[in-house]
């Protein structure tokens, strides 16, 4: 790389942006004594090409170190290196002989060529561990940055902007979505591959897809392997981000540096054009350096006492992640960087909405205490630009938090765990589960009205990436995750699931029928509630992790979708895509606000008023649109393991009686499971409904 004049640059924007003829390059760090700015010819260099001391006199401005590079632009690759001082014990790990990445890259290159052991600040062979220092330079191990194209022709991309109440959740993984064969995609793995599948999406009818993380991790990272095969376990779900900017590298389908950000992009601007909206899982909680033993790759390197929450002894971390350290996340520094990223994925990337990882952290101050009302999560609801994107926040930590109804603002949607919880153990068969199961339906009132908050503020969902798939809930009594290394001593082990009497997979038909039957049962549910239905993609053709409720580390068909159960279950897909397609036909099971008195009446199987918390297994409601659009409904529920005949209520409209028609009954063989329009068999001068056990029916009329 030929010399270049070098000028002082100037301190905002942070990160690598063309400006002027050349490439003004900006990184925050306060207890930073020297830093100097690598450039580098190719990812895999061993040494730099160039390497530029910054002198603090000309090229600080506060805390932001910077500097201007005549002639550079799209395509650099670089890096900075910071010296300070090395102090673990006052929370300073400034090692001059790491590659540091810009927290504001957008773009990474290189990531193949990562080992986190050589990028150590401390000499691991040392029997003061992290107390020592290292002086091995790691730049040959190190991802590099690469200054991105950012030219792309939207062609008018336009977000769907579906309201709340009309958004039906898909969450997905880009890799695990089309890498099996069975996918037959022409580029698995990969945002393309995703592209290729949107027919697919189209026609389940769901509205968004919730990606879990597409920021740059590292899928190497750990040092275990499987205990049943010897293969090397590998970080699949992604939830240790080492870049927040950039999307992943090894998710596009082409190996030319930058690639990922245009397929992203693409990918993006397809699931727009299908009516798809794209919301990202983003894990702000923490980050991939983990705790005193972990890597120097940002943040740490850069201003580890800035960055992180530290305990009294600031050698070690504050952990509210389980993972080992916790972003200092109301650090007004840290606020501004996360503020910041939000605004690129919004403004850049086109996406539509977020969801939180582990929220709750994000709400605690410098000493770990959850704040009543934190200034990072009140800056992201009021920010102007983030004003209109979906807000999602899983409502707890691993510090003991548990906010579900009580997170801070009204803007924030809360993945509603009670509503998993409680649907889950009404259909297994608890005792005393009818109220809760009600509210459930009902928009969970007891958990959100109190703090002024709707249905909307709730994301119903039964099963997630973390934990049991759907067939599995009901396949499975205890988990089975030996595969992943630990003695199965990770994941949750309250799964409120059941196997019907064999644990895993079966042939008895009668197991079979019940395990069928709960399936449409929780899917039906789910998309009768009022709130936001989130389905854990793969669920709508029963995939399986074969009882692994952790599968974070099962980069293999333990995770991958498996696109040949899509033919051998097409009764559930099609269940699924009907049910979707019921909830977007009556408006009354998807309104934005509770349900009144006058909407919605229960009832037990003989007509009187139900025990809510009593032994009862069965029992029903009819909701009546106030508005008389819609036409009436009459929701029955038996989780009994014996068949309970209903007393049906009268449908009084306009001076005299409608028959009943049934929609949906789940213990009937397809396509009798569920009608479509006009399908619909009527109950003429019928005044009782027989259903069968473990079984939901859903009856239209008026």
């Amino acid at each position: 790389m030929n010399a270049s004049r070098v000028r002082a640059g100037i301190p905002l924007p942070l990160g690598a942006y063309e400006h002027c003829g050349g490439l003004n390059m900006a990184v925050f760090s306060r207890h930073a004594t020297q830093v100097s700015v690598l450039l580098f010819d190719v990812p895999t260099a061993e040494v730099p090409c160039r390497s530029i001391k910054l002198d603090p006199a000309q090229h600080r401005t506060g805390d932001i170190w910077h500097v201007w590079i005549e002639g550079l632009g799209q395509g650099t690759i670089y890096a900075w290196r910071v010296d300070g001082p090395y102090q673990p014990q006052l929370g300073h790990r400034f090692n001059r002989n790491k590659v540091l990445l810009d927290p504001y890259s957008a773009a990474l290159v290189g990531t193949d060529c990562w080992d986190f052991a050589c990028a150590c600040g401390f000499d691991a062979a040392s029997p003061v561990l992290d107390l020592s220092f290292s002086n091995d330079d790691d730049t040959r191990w190190q991802a590099k940055c690469l200054v991105g194209n950012f030219d792309f022709d939207w062609q008018g991309d336009r977000r769907p902007r579906f309201a709340w109440a009309d958004t039906v959740i898909y969450e997905n993984h880009v890799r695990g979505f089309t890498v099996h064969p069975s996918a037959g995609v022409a580029q698995p793995g990969t945002y393309f591959g995703l592209i290729e599948k949107i027919p697919y999406l189209k026609e389940l009818g769901i509205t968004a897809v919730e990606l879990m993380p597409v920021q740059e991790f590292f899928e190497n990272e750990l040092v275990r392997d499987n205990p049943l095969n010897g293969e090397r376990l590998r970080n699949y779900w992604g939830y240790s981000t080492v870049a927040f900017f950039a999307p992943k590298e090894s998710y596009a389908s082409r190996q030319a540096p930058g690639s990922q950000l245009i397929e992203f992009k693409t990918m993006v601007k397809a699931l727009h054009c299908a009516g798809i909206e794209v919301i990202l899982d983003i894990v702000f909680n923490h980050t991939a350096e983990g705790n005193e033993n972990g890597p120097t790759l940002n943040f740490r390197g850069l201003d580890n006492r800035i960055y992180y929450l530290l305990e009294d002894n600031r050698r070690h971390y504050k952990n509210y992640s389980g993972t080992g350290n916790t972003l200092n996340s109301n650090h007004p520094v840290v606020r501004d960087y996360i503020l910041d990223c939000l605004r690129h994925w919004v403004i850049e990337m086109h996406v539509d909405g977020f969801r939180f990882d582990l929220a709750s952290a994000l709400g605690r101050d410098a000493h770990g205490n959850l704040l009543a009302n934190p200034p990072l999560l009140e800056r992201i609801a009021e920010d102007p630009v983030l004003r209109d994107v979906k807000l999602i926040a899983e409502a707890w930590d691993a510090g003991g938090a548990y906010q579900v109804g009580s997170f801070p603002g009204q803007r924030w949607s809360e993945w509603n765990g009670r509503f998993r919880d409680d649907v889950r153990r009404f259909w297994r068969g608890d005792i005393g589960m009818l109220g809760s199961l009600a509210s459930r339906i009902a928009g969970s009132a007891d958990i959100y009205q109190h703090g002024g908050k709707q249905p909307v503020n709730s994301i119903n969902f039964i099963t997630c990436h973390d934990g049991f798939t759907l067939n599995d809930l009901v396949s499975y009594r205890d988990k089975h995750n030996e595969a992943n290394g630990e003695n199965n001593a990770d994941g949750d082990n309250n799964n409120y699931s059941d196997n019907y009497g064999i644990e895993g997979t079966t042939e008895d038909p009668d197991i079979e029928a019940v395990r069928l039957r709960q399936i449409k049962n929780f899917i039906a549910t789910l998309l009768i509630s009022r709130g936001i239905p989130m389905l854990l993609g793969g669920d709508e053709f029963r995939r399986t992790q074969n009882g692994n409720n952790n599968a974070y580390c099962q980069d293999n068909e333990t995770s991958w979708y498996n696109w040949e159960y899509l033919q051998q279950h097409a009764e559930i897909f099609r269940f699924t895509r009907e049910m979707i397609a019921l909830r977007k036909r009556h408006k009354i099971l998807r309104q934005e606000t509770f349900y009144t008195t006058q909407d919605i009446q229960w009832f037990s199987p003989d007509g009187t008023v139900p025990q809510w918390n009593g032994p009862d297994h069965a029992f029903g409601c009819v909701i009546d649109p106030p508005d008389r659009i819609d036409p009436t409904l009459c929701l029955l529920f038996n989780a009994d393991r014996d068949d309970v005949e209903f007393v049906l209520p009268p449908i009084l409209r306009e001076l005299r009686e409608h028959p009943w028609r049934i929609v949906v009954d789940t213990a009937q063989p397809a396509p009798q499971d569920i009608n479509t329009p006009g399908k619909e068999q009527s109950l003429h001068r019928q005044y009782r409904y027989g259903l069968q056990s473990r079984s939901l029916a859903i009856l239209i009329g008026g």
